[in-house]
């Protein structure tokens, strides 16, 4: 695989995040957003499938993972702080008006950056991000755990791999279609070794505390409803998250110009399963024109 350039942002919001790049400077801008705990490394098999032969692509990683700042002692990951990195990674590089793609949590982020930015934002792709189902927990309740959670994540010291067949087995454990050669590929990018060796992936523990906010569909609406470019969201055919359908066609009827579409052979990490597809998919979405709008009469006002 062709490697990514990659760099150093300074954003406008105190934190720095890492970036890596695709293709020529000159063509249009595609920021990729990822999901949660995961890593810019993940898009390199799609964006080696075609998309760097069309465009511009960066794939920051959100604060708190890879190698990107985290938070450090005091602070914690709200969800609207990656939006609001996501706005300042944009004014910093100059990317608007650009193509947005998110995946997972990374969809979230990137409609919620779309709705609160519309006129940012050409065609947004949304893969398998429309967001978790909601949770049932009272508030009270829910803050309690976070409350305890969040300084036993920060002490806790994680044991880490003994190699890289250790944590590229660990990948797989929650991603069945991963490959073994994409899984060691994908352990050595995103693992950091400790004083004695060990391997830890880069993201935060901290991440792994569910925060005070719950997710709300209503809360998201609001900005999916906001949305005026064209979306295209994308599930996969084997996805575990495929029995919710009824949830997504909802969730979906929010969008004002919205098309969704079915990976075949794809669970929820569609690019890593089906790259060269989901290229295809991606390339064809961002590069059609939109239909003329439909020319009024002289007697119209």
């Amino acid at each position: 695989m062709t490697p990514p350039r990659a760099q150093r942002v300074a954003l406008s919001t105190g934190v720095g995040l890492h970036l890596l790049e695709w293709g020529p400077a000159s063509a249009p801008p595609l920021l990729l957003v990822h999901g949660f705990l995961d890593s810019a490394w993940s898009w390199q098999p799609a964006v080696q499938a075609g998309l760097a032969e069309r465009f511009r692509v960066l794939a920051p990683e959100l604060r708190g993972h890879g190698l990107s700042d985290r938070v450090g002692p005091g602070g914690y990951y709200h969800f609207y702080d990656y939006v609001a990195d996501v706005a300042a990674l944009v004014e910093a590089l100059e990317l608007e008006p650009m193509a947005l793609v998110g995946h997972s949590m990374g969809g979230s982020v990137a409609s919620y950056y779309a709705g609160a930015f519309p006129a940012r934002v050409a065609r947004l792709a949304l893969l398998e991000g429309l967001g978790p189902l909601e949770d049932p927990t009272p508030l009270p309740e829910r803050v309690a755990q976070w409350a305890v959670a969040w300084p036993a994540a920060r002490r806790k010291a994680a044991r880490g791999y003994a190699s890289l067949e250790q944590a590229a087995a660990r990948l797989r454990q929650s991603d069945e279609l991963l490959t073994p050669e994409l899984a060691l590929w994908l352990a050595e990018r995103t693992t950091t070794p400790d004083a004695e060796g060990r391997l830890h992936f880069q993201h935060d523990p901290v991440h792994l505390t569910r925060g005070p906010y719950p997710y709300t569909e209503a809360a998201a609406a609001e900005f999916w409803r906001r949305i005026t470019c064209p979306v295209l969201a994308v599930e996969g055919e084997r996805s575990p998250y495929a029995a919710l359908r009824p949830v997504v066609e909802r969730r979906l009827s929010h969008f004002s110009k919205v098309r969704s579409v079915t990976l075949q052979g794809a669970a929820h990490m569609l690019q890593r399963h089906q790259p060269a597809a989901l290229a295809a998919l991606l390339t064809d979405f961002f590069t059609e024109r939109e239909p003329p709008e439909p020319a009024k009469s002289a007697a119209e006002p």
